[in-house]
Formats: structure tokens, sequence, C-alpha cells
């Protein structure tokens, strides 16, 4: 049997994927382009992939195809009814980065909400040597503990980013965006109310018609002006333009960001110049990365290999 992976870097180059060789000849491409697809995966009985678009154009020669699987949650990028069409069974993988993802929200929140960003420049600026009290207080910040954490989208991620939030004694209230999810453990509200109350707001919501734009400029409005986002979500949930203008005229205190409407960042992004590291800061889609979460997605992958072929 062959195994085609088909952009083996966008799993990271440090995880050791020898087991997946006990299936037979396995062949790793770093990336792959759509018009190099056709003839990469001619003779693959399993292709793997993350962002690669999967459709007739692209594995339409592929007569000995049998199962395609994706690296990631998402599938946007698959043809299902060509798939079903062909026969060729598809697997995505789910749950595997709940702790990763948990875990970056607080990561960003707490550099935002300590501005942490300002007191490592003021020690390596070499101001605090010979400074005139041991503590240096100018950049004012809060305990988490007392505020209200409002989570947009209650699924696995943002229920573990709840736990945690009520074990650091903040009050969390979410707002489902489908209107079809409710936790009695946490309280309830609309849309309106979580914005205006919420101290701290997380999105981890996915991105469908119920989110897409979300957070636009009438959304900020409503928020507190001391209030930091972080979105660790899909990057289409805000309005870019209209966060940039949020922050510029402090309708909000910070936000934090991993997700991006188009990834990587393009020339013309309406964030790219904005150098305030203590209001905004962004990171390039890592809270999934984890060394564990890659590895956890890579043995779910194997099992499903080994499961389908064992059917």
């Amino acid at each position: 049997m062959k195994l085609v992976f088909l952009d083996r870097k966008t799993i990271g180059e440090d995880l050791d994927l020898s087991p997946f060789e006990e299936f037979g000849e396995v062949v790793m491409y770093p990336f792959s382009t759509p018009e190099e697809v056709p003839e990469r995966v001619k003779d693959a009985d399993v292709v793997i992939l993350n962002k690669v678009p999967i459709n007739e154009q692209t594995i339409g020669g592929a007569e000995k195809l049998k199962l395609v699987c994706v690296t990631a949650t998402g599938t946007n990028n698959l043809d299902k009814d060509y798939l079903e069409q062909a026969g060729i069974a598809w697997r995505n993988v789910a749950g595997y980065s709940t702790e990763s993802v948990a875990q970056h929200t607080f990561a960003m929140l707490f550099y935002l909400y300590e501005n942490l960003s300002y007191y490592d420049s003021y020690v390596k600026q070499g101001r605090y040597i010979n400074d005139k009290m041991f503590t240096h207080f100018d950049s004012i910040f809060s305990e988490i503990s007392g505020k209200k954490w409002g989570i947009i989208g209650l699924g696995n991620i943002g229920k573990r980013v709840a736990e945690i939030a009520t074990c650091f004694g903040c009050e969390v209230q979410y707002y489902s965006t489908s209107g079809k999810n409710h936790n009695p453990a946490y309280r309830e509200v609309d849309f309106d109310t979580l914005l205006g109350t919420s101290d701290i707001v997380s999105i981890h919501a996915p991105l469908d018609d119920n989110t897409y734009h979300l957070m636009d400029k009438e959304a900020f409005a409503k928020m507190k002006s001391n209030a930091v986002l972080i979105n660790v979500g899909r990057g289409p949930i805000i309005v870019e333009e209209d966060l940039r203008y949020a922050l510029e005229h402090n309708m909000i205190q910070g936000a934090g960001l991993d997700v991006l409407d188009v990834e990587p960042m393009s020339e013309t992004h309406p964030l790219k110049d904005f150098k305030d590291s203590g209001r905004l800061l962004i990171t390039p889609h890592i809270a999934w990365a984890s060394v564990e979460a890659r590895t956890h997605l890579m043995d779910i992958i194997y099992h499903q290999i080994k499961d389908y072929m064992n059917q």
C-alpha cells in the first residue's frame, strides 16, 4: 500500500511519523499545489493532507485511492460529493487540541491583561536598573478573579476555558451562536448582554452563517472600554478593519488573535502595522499546535487508517 503526505510541513517536522511505514510505502511532500497533486497521488492508496483541495481535478486520476485523511477538523477543502461518487472514504480529526487551545487562550489573556509587553520592555530597556523603588507600578493591571468572562461558543474548547476561568475566580457566562447548545453549569445570555457585561470575551465558535463577521463595529461599541477580546475560533468571525477602529478609538482595552480572516497574513492586512503589543497580540495560528496536540492528531490519523484497512 502507498501513503502520500501532500503537505507534511503543516503538521511540523518534529513529529515521528515512522509508525505509518508499517502500512507500506510512505511518500512525503513538504507542500503541494493543486497542479502538482494529480501526479503525486496517481498511484496512492491513502492521501494525507491538511489544506490541499481534494476534488475531481486533483485526484480524478488516482484509480487506487481508497481513503483521504485530513489532519484538521475543517473539511471545506474536500469535495465530498465527488468523493462519495468515486467511492473514496474520508476522515477528519476533532477534539485533539482542546487543552492546547485552552492554554493558548489564557496565555494571550494574561499577556494583555497584565501588560506584560510593557513590563518586559521596561526591564530590557534598562529602566529598572538602579530604579528608585523595587516595584514599578506605572502600567496598572487587575486580577481576573471576580471578573465576568463571556464565552462565544460553548463547545469542547469553550467548556474547557469556562472550567479554567472558574478556577481563577471568574464568573462565566456564554452565548450560543446557534441557539441550540445549552449548559446549565454556566449562565446563558444573549449576545448584547454578553458584550455589554463581560470584562473578558473569548471566541471559540465555528465559522458559519451565524458567526461570520459577528464582531463588527456595532458589536465593539457595545463592549466595555476596558474589555479584552480573545479570538482562537475562526478569523472571519471578526471584521478586522472594525477591530482596528475599536482599538484606535479605545472602544476596548485590547485584543488577542490567533486566527485571521486570510492566512497567512497579507501585505494589506488592516492590522499589519498596528505596533502596540500592549493593545494587540497576534500569533500565527499556533493555539492548536502544542507538540502533544500534534502528536495526538497524528495518532488519531494512524488509527483511522488502521481501522479502515482492517474493515
